[in-house]
């Protein structure tokens, strides 16, 4: 869904010159890794996630478009036991850094595992996408905002360090940020169906994390919108649209 938004990360990136191997830590199912791939065709990706099914996921979709010998997946806990990951040109991290338990501990971590002058990218969301209307549902207009705030309340006690100011983390730990921007996204309608299915499956995600915290009512009319059989299915709406915002920083350890 976001990949053009990716491509453009990818493009921005202040290397010297293109790297040689590139570790994506918190890969997930290789959105990120696919695009490194593609932006630095010479290069080799160490794709490093605790699931073992998105790692064989993204095997699979590496066999399949013919990159299998450029990808080298890792299964560890970054919060356990660091692996040996080489010395890297570069090292991106997206969307995973604010899941660590010791944040700082992992940012030392990549700075004594970078090669000298390697540049480490750090990419954050602004939180979960957004996609309905504010008057929508008509039942429940603004929805989608207290969601987002029950989320964001229960982020604070349970993910407290999404948010957080990763610029100055990355200065504190023997960084020095080379450069940051805001990405901002902003699509349809009109849209594809790949749009539904995005906000089926952030809407489902963002429930899993803020339904203790709605009224029965808002809870009633997010699985009406859930209801990928019911009439009012947030895949049957032709009114939605993608909003968010990616912060990223790029990064050298100080000196390089």
């Amino acid at each position: 869904m976001l990949a053009e938004h990716i491509a453009s990360i990818t493009a921005w990136l202040p290397v010297g010159a293109d790297p040689r191997h590139i570790v994506d830590l918190g890969c997930g199912t290789g959105t990120g890794t696919f695009a490194l791939l593609k932006r630095f065709p010479h290069a080799e990706v160490t794709a490093v996630d605790t699931s073992n099914s998105h790692l064989h996921r993204l095997l699979e979709k590496a066999t399949a478009e013919g990159l299998a010998d450029r990808v080298h997946t890792v299964q560890a806990d970054l919060d356990a036991t660091w692996p040996d990951l080489g010395t890297p040109e570069l090292v991106w991290a997206s969307a995973s850094m604010h899941h660590m338990a010791d944040p700082d501990r992992a940012l030392r971590q990549v700075r004594n595992t970078l090669a000298p002058g390697g540049l480490f990218a750090v990419v954050e969301l602004d939180g979960f996408p957004r996609f309905l209307p504010e008057d929508a549902p008509e039942e429940r207009p603004g929805l989608e905002e207290r969601c987002h705030a029950a989320l964001a309340r229960h982020h604070a006690e349970h993910v407290s360090h999404r948010g957080a100011d990763w610029g100055a983390k990355l200065t504190a730990t023997g960084f020095t940020v080379k450069a940051e921007r805001t990405v901002t996204v902003n699509l349809g309608p009109p849209h594809t169906d790949a749009v539904g299915r995005y906000a089926l499956s952030s809407l489902r995600r963002l429930r899993s994390g803020a339904a203790q915290a709605l009224t029965a009512e808002d809870l009633t009319a997010l699985d009406r919108l859930l209801d990928t059989e019911g009439p009012h299915s947030v895949l049957r709406r032709g009114d939605l649209t993608v909003r968010t915002e990616r912060m990223v920083w790029a990064a050298t350890a100080s000196g390089g």
